[in-house]
Order: structure tokens, then C-alpha cells, then sequence
């Protein structure tokens, strides 16, 4: 079990910064965003103590998932992802989606990254008509602390912390870790270490999956439906 300092980043929050860009603020992975959002709040619920994976219950779903009882956390997103996984057991792939477009959304985690200053937020006027809102990045040296972070381990090979092995697993899960290449360039190393660590995940194996699949149904044509 990892303890987490209750003012401390969530994983969600630090990998949505990362597959942020800085001037424009568009989110890499876009189309299958709501997989790594609900695999970091997973993970991140795993790390804690709060749930826990039956490895030995594998279904057509991946692992079954189960809460772990314990004292509420003070983390309103943690606390409401808690309770989705209590309500019932069923496989990680379909609590991705669960969670991913309904506990924690792509504007949920913006808002609290507005709140925290790492983002700014800023509605203009366009012809003196059309009102437009942009996301971007505000505290640039906190996110500068963090890509460094994963390069350490990635490029300089540190040993990472279970946080940040997360982080990375999960970047690499969502198949986003290539976007940050002018921080941390691009090769086969990179790529070799990241997997190692999403297969240390559950939840980052989880991601991926989930992302593989999706992108092989949309070349396919094809609509995969996900059940319990």
C-alpha cells in the first residue's frame, strides 16, 4: 500500500498535464481518453489500498475488481470511484468505462486542475460575437518537474517510486507516451522500459487492452460492446 498525502496531485490530474499541450490545450489520446482517466483512478485506488484484483479471476472482462473496505477517502473523485467498485464485482475493462465517462470525465479533471492554478482558463470573444473558453497550462515549472521525473526513469534509468511507475505505465497504456518526445525522445529503449513498467499495472494492462481493442474496432468498422 502507498500512502498519499491528501494535497498531493492525483495520478489522474499529473497524467492528464502531461498529455496536455502547453500552448494549445488538447489532450492526446482524445478518442479513448475515458480508458486511461478510469485506469489512473483504479490504479491510484489500488495503490491506496481501496480495491484490490482477483488475478486469479480472469474473465472475458479482464480481472474482477473488488472495494476494499476501509475509511472514506477525503478525495470526493476517490470517494465516489470507491463506491462504484463496491457496488458490485464485475471486470476491470468494463469499470474503465464506468468510471471513465461517469466518475471521473475529462472535465472533471480540468476543473480541478484550474482550481489547483496548474491550468488557466479564459473565455474571449471572437468577431465580438462568439464566446470561446481555452484550457492551458499555467504552472509550467510544476509540469516541467514532472516530465523530468519520467525521464529520470525512462531515459537516465532511476528507479522510480510506485507513483511514478504508475504514471508511466499508464502513458505508455494509452499509447500517448510518444507525444512528449521532445522532452523525452523517442526510442526503442524508452519504449522497452515503459512497457516493463504498464506490465507491472493491472490497471495500465487494463488501458491498454482497452485502447487496442478500440482502435482495432474503428479499422475494422466494427462496434465492441462491453459487458460485465
Amino acid at each position: 500500500m502507498t500512502m498519499r498525502n491528501e494535497n498531493e496531485m492525483l495520478i489522474v490530474e499529473d497524467l492528464t498535464l502531461l498529455m496536455m499541450d502547453d500552448r494549445s490545450g488538447a489532450i492526446a489520446g482524445a478518442g479513448t481518453l475515458y480508458y486511461a482517466l478510469g485506469g489512473a483512478v483504479l490504479v491510484e485506488l489500488g495503490l491506496g489500498g481501496r480495491i484490490r484484483a482477483d488475478e486469479d479471476d480472469k474473465g472475458l472482462n479482464g480481472v474482477k475488481v473488488h472495494a476494499v473496505a476501509g475509511p472514506a477517502s477525503s478525495d470526493p473523485l476517490l470517494r465516489a470511484a470507491h463506491a462504484k467498485v463496491g457496488e458490485r464485482v464485475r471486470g476491470v475493462q468494463t469499470l474503465l468505462i464506468e468510471i471513465g465517462t461517469g466518475v471521473v470525465t475529462r472535465e472533471t479533471v480540468l476543473d480541478r486542475l484550474v482550481e489547483r492554478g496548474v491550468l488557466r482558463r479564459e473565455t474571449r470573444k471572437t468577431l465580438g460575437l462568439f464566446r470561446t473558453t481555452s484550457t492551458t497550462v499555467a504552472d509550467t515549472g510544476y509540469k516541467k518537474a514532472l516530465v523530468e521525473r519520467v525521464r529520470a526513469v525512462l531515459i537516465d534509468g532511476a528507479e522510480p517510486d510506485a507513483r511514478t511507475a504508475a504514471l508511466v505505465g499508464l502513458l505508455s497504456a494509452s499509447g500517448t507516451l510518444p507525444t512528449l518526445h521532445r522532452s523525452i525522445p523517442w526510442s526503442g529503449k524508452v519504449y522497452k522500459r515503459a512497457k516493463e513498467l504498464e506490465r507491472t499495472s493491472w490497471g495500465a494492462e487494463a488501458v491498454n487492452a482497452a485502447v487496442m481493442r478500440t482502435v482495432a474496432a474503428v479499422s475494422t468498422g466494427t462496434i465492441v460492446a462491453v459487458t460485465s
